[in-house]
């Protein structure tokens, strides 16, 4: 049998950057951070250099910290490989564990920072899919005859009232067990789930049914990390929505309802006061205008989206003063912070 032989291109250029590197020092506990930087600021990539210098300081710190064990480095390594193993196209357990983490809501409120008069955003979830169809104003998008009856009305607005036509609405919720449809391996098609698009009076409505609380699933490495440390799957009942249009900031978010048991302990942190809405009932004019019975649960939210403008300015303001109160010297490079080194 022959023997493997290396890709002599990737030697000859391996042989290229080690010319261009500084020599590494004698490696020990106290120089190793040190000497990874010195080795990953090769990068022309000024954004890439600055996250992963502190991803690498952050790591080390963290061993040194708390004297990590090899056993311990391990069992995290194969915990990332469970995580992995157990995705697919209809399960990303990664999300879910940056859920559980806080570390989702944490990157979107930082990344979509939101005046005080706009719809605060929340956490994506591990279910949303892109084969929800387009329905129009009005269509029912659950099919399911165990669920309550809902009406959900809104209005989507900018910050100065302004109605927002033509928006891509995204909306999706569970059945009444607490199901996703891309839970049930029987499944036949999208449901629970439509795609709408806003009015000419920034208006958009849908018949859908009472959201339930429901956990998160459980059967996998991060239910067992919420085992050992003694936390519920459960989500509070809530309905997600996520918002598209030109010219306007993204908006991920949720309507949660109130004194649901686990609104105060929402297993992936998503909950915000300003999310949290009072399920109403129908009356007569409603029913008539929608086409639903008097009396049925009612949803009802107005929506605010700020433009793609107005959150950068606000990103990158706070951007600069959360580095400032960190005493670093920054300067802005497409949008995001990097050291100042002029």
């Amino acid at each position: 049998m022959a023997a493997n032989k290396h890709d002599d291109s990737v030697i000859e250029a391996s042989k290229a950057i080690v010319a261009s590197l500084p020599p590494m020092k004698d490696l020990t506990t106290d120089n190793i951070t040190e000497n990874v930087h010195a080795i990953n600021s090769q990068t022309p990539d000024p954004r890439l250099k600055y996250l992963l210098d502190r991803l690498v300081v952050h790591l080390h710190e963290l061993a040194r910290e708390t004297r990590l064990s090899t056993d311990e480095w391990m069992a995290g390594i194969m915990f990332l490989t469970s995580v992995g193993q157990i995705c697919t196209d209809v399960r990303q357990e990664f999300i879910l564990l940056s859920d559980v983490l806080g570390l989702s809501l944490l990157v979107d409120s930082i990344d979509h920072p939101k005046p005080p008069n706009s719809t605060e955003g929340t956490v994506l979830g591990p279910f949303h899919t892109h084969e929800a169809p387009h329905s129009t104003l009005g269509s029912d998008i659950s099919s399911d005859p165990d669920g309550e009856p809902c009406l959900v009305v809104c209005t989507l607005k900018d910050v100065s009232g302004k109605p927002i036509e033509g928006a891509k609405i995204d909306v999706w919720e569970t059945d009444s067990k607490g199901f996703y449809d891309v839970q049930y391996q029987e499944r036949d098609g999208p449901d629970g789930r439509a795609v709408l698009t806003s009015d000419k009076n920034g208006d958009f409505f849908f018949k859908a049914i009472v959201p339930v609380p429901y956990p998160i699933p459980h059967d996998g490495p991060v239910g067992k990390l919420l085992k050992l440390l003694k936390r519920h799957p459960y989500r509070p009942s809530h309905m997600h929505f996520m918002f598209a249009k030109d010219g306007f900031d993204p908006l991920i978010t949720a309507l949660y309802l109130r004194n649901d048991p686990f609104e105060s302990s929402d297993a992936v942190f998503g909950v915000k006061d300003s999310l949290v809405v009072d399920l109403g009932k129908v009356n007569a004019e409603q029913a008539k205008k929608y086409g639903v019975k008097e009396g049925s649960a009612l949803i009802e939210y107005d929506f605010v989206l700020v433009t793609d403008q107005e959150a950068q300015e606000l990103r990158e303001k706070k951007a600069m003063e959360a580095m400032k109160a960190q005493g670093r010297k920054m300067k802005m490079w497409k949008g995001l912070p990097i050291p100042d080194l002029d």
